[in-house]
């Protein structure tokens, strides 16, 4: 499948919202979230304003021009606190269900992790379900198991 890496922009942030929405992960035979959990703190928090704060960086991947996926990370202070420290950047991605498992996802970490070191940073680090198949491909690149937040896991991985 043929499809092109670009940056995040300012007018994509509708289709973020929509990523950020799509990288919950639901277990099956569950029911989907609200889309009304996009406006709570705890989520709201990886889209407001975004590309405002110095260090956030973001791809998308388009097939035929039409956006099929997203990684972006941003840091955050300790008023904000997430799943990194004060130093470490936190990823989110997602897919379009028809466009997993084809190497986009591999194809966008990668490029993320190109652009945060040559940024500067150190590492990165993300939070997952241990439960969603992601897992596996996080494994695949480095990434390390480090510790539990809530039911999630928290995984890292030293860029330098």
């Amino acid at each position: 499948m043929s499809f092109k890496i670009r940056n995040l922009e300012k007018h994509h942030i509708p289709f973020l919202r929509d990523m950020v929405y799509e990288s919950a992960f639901v277990p099956e035979g569950q029911k989907p979230f609200p889309r009304t959990i996009l406006d709570e703190p705890s989520v709201s928090k990886y889209i407001e304003r975004w590309g405002e704060r110095d260090g956030d960086i973001g791809l998308i991947a388009e097939n035929d021009e039409q956006a099929i996926g997203a990684i972006w990370l941003r840091l955050f202070d300790n008023e904000e606190k997430g799943y990194g420290d004060d130093e470490t950047p936190e990823i989110g991605i997602a897919l379009l269900k028809d466009f997993r498992g084809k190497g986009i996802g591999s194809a966008l970490m990668r490029a993320l992790e190109a652009k945060a070191k040559n940024y500067g940073y150190q590492k990165l680090c993300l939070s997952v379900d241990p439960r969603n198949p992601a897992c596996r491909l996080y494994d695949q690149l480095g990434y390390v198991h480090i510790g539990w937040y809530d039911t999630f896991w928290t995984m890292e991985k030293r860029l330098v």
